[in-house]
């Protein structure tokens, strides 16, 4: 088995070993992974965060060792807390990373940072406030950064910075924590679900206070939530059907 760090500010996780390839996901910098699969141009990979899998060009990681690769995947995460920080490599040239990227891998690839740094569990109360600093960044299928990102990459995202660890995708999210009956038993940071007409969860989103919810739709945007489901204040209309609502925390 190899292993692998992710060395750049953002990679495309892609669906097959190719650039035209469905984007299922995205590798931040500092994230490691398990090479499960390698060709002459791409290579399989498992994220050690969630186990998510998919294709990256062998141009975009560097590898690491097994020893290297467990003692990071044991360490508690030190992420970036600002939207926008640079490291430095050792060739004092600037690269940029983004709110959330991985820190603990910085003397294996031999870089520098000095920008803000998270690394403890906050209170559940602290998720809706984390969740602001995605507020109007684009809806990108795969994606999960303040520049373009989806629903379950939100979630994840905002879980991920105060220390909670979620699955990837909106429907192995459901999966997780305690279902609540009503939505008068959530509280700020809950997680609702919402399903299509054959019963896929196929959507999710942050519960606010006084029956709102923040959530990636067109845009991480804020809207209502009734026992229907969103009420897109922009469309005057229902957007989402109501399926659970998950107690993660």
């Amino acid at each position: 088995m190899q292993y692998g760090i992710c060395n750049l500010n953002i990679v495309p996780l892609r669906y097959e070993p190719s650039d035209t390839s469905e984007l299922v996901s995205q590798v931040l910098y500092g994230e490691i992974f398990k090479l499960i699969d390698q060709r002459k141009n791409w290579s399989k990979i498992r994220l050690a965060f969630d186990n998510y899998e998919g294709w990256v060009d062998n141009k975009q990681y560097q590898e690491i060792g097994k020893e290297q690769y467990h003692i990071l995947n044991k360490e508690s995460l030190k992420l970036s807390l600002d939207l926008v920080e640079f490291i430095e490599d050792q060739n004092s040239q600037l690269h940029p990373i983004l709110l959330g990227s991985t820190l603990n891998g910085l003397s294996i690839l031999n870089h520098k940072f000095d920008g803000t740094i998270t690394a403890k569990k906050e209170t559940k109360d602290h998720l809706v406030q984390t969740a602001f600093l995605y507020l109007n960044a684009p809806y990108l299928w795969g994606g999960k950064t303040p520049f373009g990102i989806d629903c379950s990459g939100f979630t994840q995202m905002v879980y991920k910075l105060n220390g909670y660890k979620l699955l990837r995708d909106a429907s192995q999210q459901a999966t997780q924590g305690e279902a609540l009956s009503f939505i008068e038993e959530s509280e700020p940071g809950d997680l609702a679900f919402f399903d299509n007409n054959e019963g896929v969860i196929t959507h999710v989103g942050i519960i606010m206070k006084d029956n709102y919810i923040i959530h990636a739709h067109g845009k991480v945007r804020i809207d209502r939530l009734d026992h229907s489901g969103i009420f897109n204040v922009d469309k005057k209309m229902h957007t989402h059907k109501l399926r659970v609502i998950k107690k993660v925390i």
